[in-house]
């Protein structure tokens, strides 16, 4: 599995191995054009052998989508379609936080803050799923957007 932690300037990932025990930070990816993200992730796909991605959605306080939330599920849905890779969706309030608190992050600017909220979201769904699922080509909210294009 791969977990992104989807940013406006970057995007943290990290990693697992097969059987889901050892989770592991991997470099931020510094977010250019879509294509040139696609590129990226494909090339960390097939080296890691993934098989799913689990994207985090900040949602606010109460779970309500929040306007970065649509962003991230879009992009996530677009970039699973992309890479022909199911996609589950997990809720991540609060774990740029969280993340920062455990690793001494605070402040940081470098890319690890973002790869340590993905490792966060990927304990996470490791530990309480849901299961990814396939994403249509048919989903309305997979629709290309012009903010989603500069992302």
């Amino acid at each position: 599995m791969l977990s992104l932690d989807v940013g406006r300037k970057r995007i943290g990932l990290a990693g697992c191995d097969a059987l889901g025990i050892t989770v592991s930070p991997l470099p931020a990816l510094l977010r250019r054009t879509l294509k040139q993200d696609l590129g990226h992730l494909e090339q960390v796909c097939l080296t890691r052998r993934v098989q799913g991605l689990v994207v985090g959605l900040p949602l606010d306080a109460e779970g309500q989508f929040t306007e970065q939330a649509v962003h991230c599920q879009r992009y996530g849905q677009r970039l699973a379609m992309a890479l022909k890779l199911p996609l589950a969706l997990v809720n991540e309030h609060s774990s740029s936080w969280a993340a920062a608190e455990r690793h001494g992050l605070q402040g940081d600017r470098s890319g690890r803050l973002d790869s340590a909220a993905a490792s966060l979201l990927l304990e996470q769904w490791l530990a309480d799923g849901p299961e990814p699922e396939p994403v249509d080509m048919a989903t309305p909210s997979a629709s290309k957007t012009d903010a989603d294009e500069g992302s």
